[in-house]
């Protein structure tokens, strides 16, 4: 720092704060300059990359005193100045961000400081988007040649047309969940009895969080670590746990995928491999369907040791069930084959980034809805129907007080819009900050989320109707109940719909539509998460990883760390260690704490107002009040209760309520929940102890919203800015803090 009575710099000059000295300033110059007002002696702060020897000096600027800082046409990113401004018969034309391209200053007519000083708020932002997030004009995606010349990272590409985000993200939450998991959930809590707590989480937690994860991403320009580091780096273990959480569901929301790969493959033989029992994996238990239809043959059956033919095609051709999970046993070569097959299409999809993501989503988000279109009128068609709608939709009222509905009803809103696991911010990330109309652009983004949120929660809702008037007929076929033949999960898609299209005409042909449905359904909400997951990473460290074909390398790297560790999930034993991921993993338990702490950060550190002034750029206008209510208080709320009531209902796990898994493994599942939400305390640790001063004035500083990776530069021994300023800074704020990059 510089002592006292010290002369300043020469690229700096001291002028006193009086009219007279600004008259010499030519009014509208292009020559950038930074005008502002210091209220008290304040400590300004000068944070730099380069090494400390090379670093700017620390100014002190005494009460009354303007700053006037100048540069030429060229100039090069580097030390940042942070001072607390005050509006006054002047203002700045300046970017309130820490890249500053320009900035100028203008007289203000008397009388219009307030007035003027909102627009100039609202122009800063545009300005800043125009000139540092807008698209890039390169060849390839997000390079341009000037960039590769001067070394730096290519630029962020976008999405080539509205409609691509709009798939992407539809092709992201619109998965298996919607049909396997949804109406069972449905018809187990009450029926129509459900949709009551369904819809109170939709809109008090699923669509505001929803609409959060999608705008911070668009408004930074970042991906799910990356945006949390620029908003709030304290909480910047928001973004860590999410990856952590998307990272362990790539590896087995995959093995499903490759379940539905060997089925479809086994679906094009003339006789359908699990109609009948005169196969050399069946035992001579298997008894075949056909003669279930005598109800009392078929309740002395279920009193003795028969199984179906499709239940033993299942563990004993496709898993080659062991008798546990420490009893891994061989591969499975052709599930590995199947699994591999479908990491490389995932790979094709994402590897050359959105562009191409966005023109694959347009055949794979919008063909199963066609396929589930065709399944929902057959099974409408089809005898017993009407009573399989009616289990699935008949309301029980009493059910709802049963706390574990409503965190039954919690955790699907959170599995079924994918959220909490970055890949919604990060496909938000790549939209454009404006597009060319801005009137018709500002009605179509405000509808997006809106939209997208009723496609999805209409998909599960007309999904039921597609599986329970199967399941009606499949009930009534056999003669039992249909609470004997309602399934969940992957004994839904690879037992009950199996064992239903073998008793429908041209059985081949509908278990064909079937899988391909399923598999198109979980492979773009796979490499949709998978993109989410590259992007988060890639944004860690863009100067490195964007350049060539290092990214095209970095993704081949993480597809085949996941593909070995979802080996794993094809042997023997496999099946006990996809359950213990699924349980564990990516429980609503891991959401619901992200959850909470997303909500926390905006709406209580960051604010939910200043997000508003963001979104008002954005679109035009300042969405209604519902949103930034459910982010203070709703959200949280429906998040800690539902957190609470899941510790205190939990049940260990176990394999169709008959194997008992034994304490090493459910151990190892807390583990694996832990590893996600271990990181938001464990990064705010980290932080506080790698920053200097009182503990009050750390954690004041590190909520203080800055640009990505710059608390690195603390490492290195820079001075923190003042710590009466930092309360009053945000990221986007020019009203309470200008901040300068000088040369």
């Amino acid at each position: 720092m510089r002592a006292p009575g010290e002369p300043q710099r020469k690229a700096m000059r001291m002028l006193p704060q009086t009219e007279e000295g600004l008259r010499g300033l030519p009014s509208g110059s292009r020559k950038p300059f930074l005008v502002c007002s210091l209220p008290d002696s304040e400590t300004i702060g000068v944070l730099h990359p380069k090494p400390a020897s090379e670093r700017k000096e620390v100014l002190e600027l005494q009460t009354g005193q303007i700053l006037i800082s100048g540069r030429g046409e060229s100039f090069q990113l580097g030390s940042v100045l942070m001072a607390q401004c005050r509006w006054m018969g002047f203002f700045c034309t300046a970017n309130p961000t820490f890249l500053l391209p320009f900035f100028t200053w203008e007289q203000a007519p008397p009388g219009e400081n307030e007035e003027m000083a909102t627009k100039e708020k609202l122009q800063c932002l545009k300005d800043f988007h125009k000139d540092i997030l807008k698209p890039s004009p390169g060849k390839s995606p997000g390079t341009r040649p000037e960039d590769e010349a001067e070394g730096k990272p290519p630029q962020r590409e976008k999405w080539s047309s509205k409609i691509d985000f709009v798939l992407s993200v539809a092709g992201g939450f619109v998965g298996l969940g919607n049909v396997w998991r949804f109406p069972y959930l449905c018809y187990k809590n009450g029926g129509g009895a459900f949709l009551i707590p369904y819809f109170i989480f939709l809109f008090g937690s699923g669509l505001p969080v929803f609409f959060l994860e999608v705008i911070i991403g668009q408004y930074t320009s970042e991906g799910g670590i990356t945006c949390w580091e620029k908003i709030c780096p304290l909480f910047s273990g928001i973004g860590y746990a999410s990856i952590v959480i998307v990272s362990l569901l790539n590896v087995y929301y995959i093995v499903i995928l490759a379940w539905a790969t060997y089925y479809l493959f086994q679906s094009f033989q003339q006789e359908l491999p699990w109609a009948h029992c005169n196969h050399s994996w069946n035992t001579p238990q298997c008894m075949e369907d056909t003669l279930r239809r005598n109800e009392s043959l078929w309740i002395s059956l279920k009193t003795t040791n028969f199984t179906s033919p499709v239940i033993e095609f299942w563990e004993r051709n496709v898993l080659s069930l062991s008798p546990g999970i420490d009893h891994p046993g061989a591969l499975k070569w052709d599930l590995a084959l199947c699994l591999l097959l479908v990491w490389l299409v995932c790979f094709f999809c994402i590897w050359k980034g959105v562009r191409s993501t966005g023109k694959v989503v347009y055949f794979t988000a919008t063909f199963p809805f066609a396929m589930l279109l065709v399944l929902l009128v057959r099974g409408l068609t089809l005898p017993g129907a009407g009573e399989g709608i009616k289990f699935y939709l008949y309301p029980d009222i009493s059910r709802l007080e049963d706390p574990q509905v409503w965190i039954d009803a919690g955790t699907q809103i959170f599995f079924s819009y994918a959220i909490c696991l970055g890949a919604m911010t990060s496909l938000g990330s790549y939209n454009k900050y404006k597009y060319n109309s801005y009137r018709q652009v500002s009605r179509w983004r405000a509808r997006d989320c809106m939209l997208l949120g009723c496609l999805n929660s209409g998909t599960s809702f007309v999904s039921g109707f597609a599986i329970f008037s199967i399941l009606g007929f499949m009930a009534q076929e056999q003669g039992v109940d249909i609470a004997d033949v309602a399934e969940s999960g992957p004994g839904l898609a690879f037992i009950a719909y199996p064992k239903a299209v073998t008793m429908m005409p041209l059985p081949t042909f509908w278990s064909i539509l079937f899988f391909i449905m399923l598999l198109l359904l979980g492979l773009d909400s796979q490499f949709v998460e998978v993109e989410g997951q590259i992007t988060s990473l890639v944004d860690l460290y863009p100067s490195f990883l964007r350049k060539g074909y290092r990214r095209e390398i970095f993704i081949a790297i993480v597809c085949s760390i996941s593909y070995l560790l979802g080996l794993t999930m094809v042997t023997e034993g496999g099946m006990y260690v996809f359950q213990l991921f699924d349980y564990y993993a990516a429980s609503g338990v891991c959401l619901l704490w992200v959850a909470f702490f997303e909500c926390f950060v905006i709406a209580w550190i960051y604010g939910g107002d200043n997000l508003y002034d963001g979104i008002e750029d954005m679109i035009g206008y300042r969405p209604g009040p519902w949103m930034k209510y459910s982010w203070a208080v709703i959200t949280p709320a429906l998040c800690v209760g539902c957190f609470i009531f899941s510790l205190v209902k939990y049940v260990p796990l176990t394999y169709n309520k008959v194997y008992v898994y034994p304490d090493w493994a459910i151990g190892l599942g807390w583990g694996l929940a832990l590893s996600s939400m271990v990181c938001i305390p464990l990064v705010i640790l980290i932080f506080l102890c790698r920053t200097e001063g009182p503990l009050r004035v750390r954690i004041k500083y590190l909520i203080t919203p800055r640009e990505p990776n710059r608390w690195a530069v603390e490492r290195e021994g820079a001075t923190p800015y003042n710590s009466r300023s930092l309360m009053n800074g945000t990221l986007m704020k020019p009203s309470h803090v200008i901040v300068e990059t000088m040369m």
